[in-house]
């Protein structure tokens, strides 16, 4: 079995950007080794929305938002209302779609992946407790979105210092375990990404 490459992204080093259609900023957590903002497989990120509009197309891609901080968010899709999505709730639409977004109590933070389809599988989940799981996923990332949280992987732990700090296992092949745990409750979004077989 191989060694997977393990990165910690901390929050505090996020570049920020501003959103394709001018209207706001961005800060990108992490994408595919060799990925840039311009040209990426998959992409996460987290962003500011301090008022109702549109959101900017990424045509190719599968996008998932989620809610951070905040009441929540109202989308409406290529001119269908959908119901209003609350924190740590999951929504998925196709990143050409035509969205608008309505505050439901005031500016939000958001966090986004984004992926190419055609080129991954996907899977995104809430963990709101201490658990363990198993994965044979290529690559993993989980998001710290409470205190100081512990990812052990096949029983080697690392530390998740802050908010929104990130770790990415990247090249893991075969089953491995996780573990997460955290002093004062666990509070992350785990991300699972599987190239699709060419």
């Amino acid at each position: 079995m191989n060694t997977p490459d393990i990165h910690l992204y901390r929050a505090a080093d996020y570049p920020r950007m501003p959103w394709r259609n001018g209207g706001g900023t961005t800060q990108e957590v992490a994408c595919n080794p060799g990925g840039s903002t311009a040209a990426f497989d998959w992409r996460l990120s987290i962003a500011d929305v301090a008022q109702d509009g549109g959101f900017s197309a990424f045509t190719g891609y599968q996008r998932i938002i989620t809610v951070l901080e905040g009441q929540g968010i109202q989308l409406t899709v290529d001119g269908h209302e959908q119901a209003p999505l609350a924190p740590r709730k999951a929504y998925a639409f196709l990143g050409d779609a035509q969205v608008d977004c309505r505050l439901l109590g005031g500016a939000i933070r958001d966090f986004n992946l984004f992926y190419a389809p055609a080129r991954y599988h996907a899977r995104l989940q809430w963990v709101s407790a201490a658990c363990t799981f198993h994965s044979a996923a290529h690559s993993v990332l989980v998001l710290n979105a409470g205190q100081e949280l512990t990812v052990r992987i096949n029983g080697a732990a690392h530390a998740l210092p802050s908010r929104y700090d990130c770790l990415h296992v990247e090249g893991q092949s075969g089953l491995a375990q996780y573990q997460l745990d955290a002093a004062g409750g666990v509070d992350a979004c785990v991300i699972e990404l599987q190239p699709r077989a060419c």
